[in-house]
């Protein structure tokens, strides 16, 4: 009989079944966490008419929730070191919908501040811990993959949860709107426990006392802080491009629907790099992926600037594919220089240095923008983007073991 932290020995047949079940909770979760973050947008305007909110108030409530998940992603996953993946990615979940469910109730604005606390409080676990449960599912070459259809069930919520909500409102108001998209949070919180596979703290303590479980790269020191250096720069260099986007755009000639056409190319396309770049990184490596991705971003950003607008939306696309391409790379890379009983701790530090850093560049590339001109600071963020190629090279002999 196997170990709680073996289920794999039991038959393959097991093993993959245990796999399916993990990347269903982890695809799943990232699915509902991700669509329930974006939900926020559709209910932006409803609530500035309902409660006679300025710019700078919604500001606040967006950033209430997106703050608040960024803020408590570390201790999440060091709560589930101990109580482990399944109950508290179970409780997260709970409380993303519980805040949705709260939301619906509300008689006022103070009620929904409160409401998006507890919603970003649950939506904190999702990242380190979905991530977590997939890396350690999926091992070796394969977590690349795998964490690259996580990454990329992440933009099918974002998508989905937003357009269920608007064809809910067509035909009832926003309240039991909100109360019927929380409910699938609770609902979901329930499966969790039952689905998730039995990883847990209990696995990651026995693999550290019998020392298996060790990425390969794990004894490199600095690995994992020049790993998540990249990610800031990746991170920063997507909010900064789609920051000056509409405006690039706009001087070429584009109207408000063509800009949002523009923006829904590269969502589309970011959404199809997150798996395309991840498949492409487990066949020829991560730092060569990092170098054809950031490459292209650098030379894409650079080469909008000059052409026609037709011209840049067939481009658009393309840097779509490589902008958010480099993330699923980044996310797979962990697993390798992370032991595996650290991983939900390095997932969170990750994905809050990544989150952050989409959430600060904005405002300093906008003081770029204010001093230089949009075509100037554009140039910028592209030329900052290259700073991540001589650094992947740090991470090589931390990372040529997957290729062996």
């Amino acid at each position: 009989m196997s170990t709680i932290g073996e289920p794999a020995q039991e038959s393959p047949a097991f093993a993959k079944r245990e796999e399916r079940r993990a990347a269903a909770v982890a695809c799943s979760a990232h699915a509902l966490h991700d669509g329930y973050t974006d939900l926020i947008y559709v209910m932006l305007p409803i609530w500035q008419m309902e409660f006679g909110l300025g710019y700078a108030e919604l500001g606040l409530l967006r950033g209430l929730f997106s703050g608040t998940m960024a803020g408590f992603q570390i201790p999440s996953g060091l709560i589930a070191e101990r109580l482990g993946t399944a109950p508290v990615l179970a409780l997260g979940t709970a409380l993303a919908g519980a805040g949705y469910c709260l939301a619906g109730a509300s008689a006022g604005v103070g009620l929904v501040a409160v409401a998006l606390f507890i919603g970003g409080l649950g939506a904190s676990v999702q990242h380190p811990l979905a991530s977590s449960l997939m890396a350690r599912a999926f091992s070796g070459p394969r977590s690349m993959k795998a964490l690259g259809a996580y990454n990329f069930s992440g933009d099918i919520g974002k998508m989905t949860v937003p357009a269920a909500a608007s064809l809910l409102l067509l035909a009832m108001s926003w309240r039991p709107a909100l109360a019927l998209l929380g409910g699938l949070g609770l609902l979901a919180a329930v499966a969790i426990p039952v689905v998730t596979p039995r990883y847990g703290a209990d696995a990651a303590s026995q693999s550290a006392r019998q020392g298996v479980g060790t990425a390969p790269g794990a004894s490199h020191r600095f690995a994992f802080a020049v790993l998540l250096s990249i990610g800031v720069l990746d991170s920063a260099t997507r909010s900064g491009f789609l920051l000056f986007l509409p405006f690039v755009l706009t001087a070429k000639g584009a109207s408000v629907p063509v800009v949002g056409l523009a923006l829904t190319l590269v969502f589309a396309g970011g959404a199809a790099g997150k798996l395309v770049c991840a498949f492409v990184s487990a066949r020829i490596g991560a730092i060569a992926t990092v170098w054809l991705t950031e490459g292209l971003t650098a030379l894409g950003i650079a080469a909008l600037l000059p052409l026609g607008l037709e011209a840049s939306l067939l481009l658009l696309p393309v840097i779509g594919i490589v902008l958010n391409g480099t993330s699923s790379v980044l996310y797979g890379s962990v697993p390798d220089i992370v032991r595996t009983e650290r991983r939900a701790r390095a997932f969170s530090v990750f994905y809050t240095g990544t989150i952050g850093s989409g959430a600060l560049a904005p405002v300093l590339y906008g003081v770029l923008g204010d001093a230089l001109g949009v075509p100037s600071a554009l140039i910028v963020v592209a030329a900052i983007v290259l700073l991540t190629l001589p650094l992947s090279l740090v991470l090589k002999p931390a990372l040529t073991p997957r290729l062996q």
